[in-house]
């Protein structure tokens, strides 16, 4: 990563203690543009906590975080604007159909071409099908692909995703990594906690593990063996370079990409329910 790279996220001193359980400690880490962060580590580490303070839906109880220069604030209009979330399932609104909550969406954030965008997204994460249907009655997987189709409507500089593997099958997985591939190479950051061995080897470039070693000795699994780039801070949390793996050799081919958005589709069937 050329350290020319504008920063994009910016964290200093964080800690995050519950009564006297301290959960993370002086927790501090860069993020540039093009950079994806892949914070690994057991059930209770602390990785949601931090995802959490990352993007204001939880407080520290000490330190500093900045978003492109900006010191993070929920009401911030500036913010919203470069940061895209998903880390918590999504209470999406029970009388919107699913292309009706993209739409709402891209229209909040001021695209200019919502609708387009709304099309190749829906394409992209396979819900044309399911675009009039409302959230409930959608699979858990398919519920998932609407998470992250909703931060991928919106405008962003910062993604910031817990575990965003989950209910996803294998092809889904495939498609989320050269997704997130795409989106890097194009500037954006990306800070993700996941157990996923494949996507943690496919996207991050530095893996930061949190809470401490294993009893045995060994790695957790979807931890990349290579050299310290920082030293471990005091809760443990441990920064580290990751070196992508070689695409497996057997590969599914992956959902639809953007960059077939070009090609001339159906036009999904807008404010259509299934009750």
């Amino acid at each position: 990563m050329a350290k020319s790279a504008e920063s994009i996220l910016k964290v200093t001193g964080l800690s995050r203690a519950y009564g006297q359980t301290k959960i993370i400690d002086n927790f501090n880490l860069q993020v540039r543009a093009g950079e994806a962060i892949a914070l690994t580590g057991r059930n209770g580490a602390g990785k949601s906590t931090l995802l959490r303070c990352l993007v204001g839906a939880d407080k520290p109880t000490e330190g500093e975080i900045t978003i492109c220069g900006e010191k993070l604030a929920e009401t911030s209009r500036t913010i919203r604007q470069n940061l895209a979330t998903v880390i918590d399932d999504i209470d999406f609104f029970p009388d919107l159909s699913v292309v009706e909550h993209l739409d709402l969406l891209a229209r909040a954030h001021g695209l200019a071409d919502p609708e387009t965008v709304v099309d190749d997204i829906l394409h992209e994460v396979q819900l044309v099908p399911q675009a009039g249907q409302l959230p409930g009655t959608l699979s858990s997987g398919q519920r998932r692909r609407l998470a992250l189709a909703t931060a991928f409507v919106r405008p962003r500089k910062l993604l910031v995703l817990d575990e965003p593997e989950q209910r996803l099958d294998t092809e889904g997985v495939r498609w989320l990594a050269e997704r997130l591939n795409s989106e890097l190479a194009d500037g954006l950051a990306l800070v993700f906690a996941s157990h996923e061995p494949y996507l943690v080897s496919e996207v991050a470039t530095r893996t930061v593990r949190l809470g401490p070693e294993r009893e045995d000795g060994e790695e957790d699994e979807s931890l990349v063996e290579v050299d310290p780039l920082l030293t471990a801070d005091s809760t443990g949390a441990t920064q580290q370079g990751a070196p992508k793996a070689q695409q497996p050799a057997a590969k599914t081919q992956p959902a639809q990409q953007a960059g077939s958005a070009s090609k001339k589709r159906p036009r999904p069937s807008h404010g259509k329910k299934r009750r």
